[in-house]
């Protein structure tokens, strides 16, 4: 009798010894996730993430840059888990190439564009809007790539709509993103910029610039979509992520920063 109880303790023991093993490993592949992300999201995602990582354990690194180079990144194999885009197409062209899971795509937040000069400018952009770029104080202006930034579109769009892009086209400076884009203004290298509104109200921007929304009609809108990548060796952490970002909590953040919600976002808030 007192020999078979020591054998079941002595199996038991070994139960949880393997438990205890195989855990951590598990734990391990889950408690990590990687998030590429475009460069509008650089403040807003940091918070959502950080709030993500105290509720979870679950670390989120973020990589941040224009939506089309990271497209091409994913596209050449960059091991990401979740891509976070300025638009819906370069999802799109990702699950049309097997890079990301088609189910997966959400459109979590529609950005808005603003017109941006330094604090100290005497162009009184606030009241003014587009007629400061007419100004022969302004002789950069700078814009996102159109050809790798939606929110660089969005500007040369803008332009269009006012008629202005071919009496400016000479003075515009590219950034390779919307964030580059704003420390071209920063930095004087121009005098007026096309932002996210996001980064223009972001707590590092604080008092160092002032700004006019450009009115939502001057341009194609700016939905913004996120998706799982194929790739993904974190599947159910990535996808755990996504369902956290389309919360309540989560949506606050993204308001706070500027960025307007879908109605169907709204709809699906937890």
């Amino acid at each position: 009798m007192l020999m078979r109880r020591l054998i079941s303790l002595s199996l038991t023991a070994l139960l949880l010894l393997a438990c205890a093993v195989s855990i951590p490993r598990v734990e391990a592949e889950d408690h990590e996730i990687s998030v590429a992300a475009a460069a509008d999201l650089s403040s807003a995602l940091q918070e959502v993430a950080a709030n993500y990582e105290k509720r979870t354990g679950v670390t989120v690194k973020l990589s941040f840059g224009a939506s089309g180079a990271l497209t091409q990144q994913i596209q050449n194999g960059a091991p990401f888990d979740v891509f976070f885009s300025a638009d819906m197409d370069y999802p799109r062209q990702l699950i049309a190439g097997g890079q990301a899971e088609g189910a997966t795509l959400y459109r979590y937040a529609v950005g808005q564009l603003v017109l941006w000069v330094p604090k100290d400018s005497p162009l009184d952009v606030e009241h003014k809007g587009m007629d400061v770029l007419l100004d022969p104080s302004v002789k950069k202006i700078s814009i996102g790539n159109p050809q790798h930034a939606p929110y660089g579109r969005a500007a040369a769009a803008t332009l269009k709509h006012y008629g202005l892009y071919e009496k400016v086209s000479d003075r515009l400076v590219l950034g390779e993103n919307i964030s580059q884009a704003a420390q071209f203004v920063e930095s004087g290298n121009a005098q007026a910029g096309f932002v996210a509104l996001a980064h223009a109200i972001a707590p590092a921007m604080q008092g160092k610039g002032k700004y006019w929304i450009v009115p939502a009609e001057a341009y194609p809108p700016l939905d913004q979509g996120v998706v799982v990548l194929s790739r993904s060796p974190h599947q159910q952490g990535a996808v755990a992520f996504l369902e956290y970002v389309k919360t309540a909590e989560a949506s606050a953040v993204l308001q706070r920063y500027g960025f307007t919600l879908p109605e169907e976002k709204q709809g699906m808030a937890k």
